[in-house]
């Protein structure tokens, strides 16, 4: 194995120049860098990154936990923070918690095991309600999910006005009877839940909701219940892309037409909702620059911990498509 002293002798200098070198630190020639470098790249030369972590008590690794990795949502966000990660040569470390608190215990836990510089988060409900960011030994960022009063940075949609518009257009297509299932688990399902009351009762329509378990499956058990009742919901709306692809399941299972028979919306602008016939009125998160911005919020806490906290609220795009395209009398 090719040892730092090597790459000394073969460039002529001392080891503590060539450490000078390899970690991008100022304090020697530009001479003396284009020799480490060349001796680095014939010798092949790899730093010992987690021997330098031991004796920096630093890393050059952050954490991202999140809910439930299946929801594309979280994938989409996943990649903005590992692509961000890459630019700043920085490594993440991915856990999935499937909305348990004790998984997410134990990975909040090994985080501080591991030394992360910081950790990206999407807490569980449970969690969010008594969370002090304080209590952890690396700064958090919230993404998705984060109370009004969260003393953590965090980014998030605007999901009380977006729920509220979503709801606004079937009600301006004439639905009346419109039914909102949504996730039951995080505050993000709440807080749509809130935006799309208050547009039921701006209009003076009687709101009906059911909160589930934010799986497909689950969407599905319960769209079809209602789509079996006469008469049918003017309209079934989503709280998330996997509720949504649970009641896209329960329609084509019903044999029920859409929008003729009932419509359909929901939020993220999932490839599939394009795909179908037709095509899926969706509230498109921005998801990829949430992640992009939450990873860069990280990078500037740990730079300057005594900053003040940031709260990062970005607005939905609602991209109006066929399946709302109805006139109910």
């Amino acid at each position: 194995m090719v040892r730092i002293v090597d790459v000394a002798k073969l460039a002529g200098v001392s080891t503590a120049s060539v450490s000078r070198v390899v970690s991008g630190l100022s304090g020697v020639t530009e001479a003396t860098r284009a020799r480490v470098d060349a001796a680095v790249k014939t010798l092949g030369y790899r730093p010992d990154l987690a021997a330098r972590r031991l004796r920096s008590r630093k890393t050059d690794t952050i954490g991202l936990i999140v809910s439930d990795i299946r929801n594309p949502f979280f994938t989409e966000l996943s990649r903005a923070v590992e692509d961000v990660a890459y630019q700043n040569q920085m490594r993440v470390l991915l856990c999935n918690t499937d909305e348990d608190c004790a998984r997410e215990a134990f990975y909040l836990d090994m985080m501080g095991d591991e030394n992360v510089s910081g950790v990206i988060l999407s807490p569980t409900l449970r969690l969010l309600e008594h969370l002090r960011p304080q209590d952890y030994p690396f700064p958090l960022v919230l993404v998705d999910r984060c109370e009004r009063d969260s003393d953590a940075d965090a980014v998030v949609l605007d999901n009380f006005d977006a729920a509220y518009r979503l709801t606004g257009h079937l009600i301006d297509q004439g639905c009346k009877r419109i039914v909102f299932l949504f996730g039951s688990t995080g505050s993000t399902g709440a807080q749509r839940h809130q935006g799309y009351l208050a547009a039921m009762s701006s209009a003076g329509l009687a709101p009906e909701a059911e909160p589930i378990a934010p799986r497909s499956e689950r969407a599905c058990e319960v769209a079809g219940v209602l789509l079996r009742r006469d008469p049918l919901p003017d309209a079934l709306v989503a709280s998330s892309g996997l509720v949504l692809l649970g009641i896209a399941e329960a329609v084509k299972l019903a044999g029920v037409q859409v929008p003729a028979d009932v419509a359909i919306a929901g939020f993220d602008d999932l490839p599939w909702t394009r795909l179908v016939t037709p095509d899926i009125t969706v509230l498109r998160q921005p998801t990829y620059e949430i992640g992009q911005i939450a990873i860069k919020l990280l990078i500037d806490r740990v730079a300057s911990p005594e900053q003040s906290v940031r709260r990062v609220v970005l607005r939905g795009e609602l991209v109006v498509r066929g399946s709302t395209q109805r006139q109910v009398t």
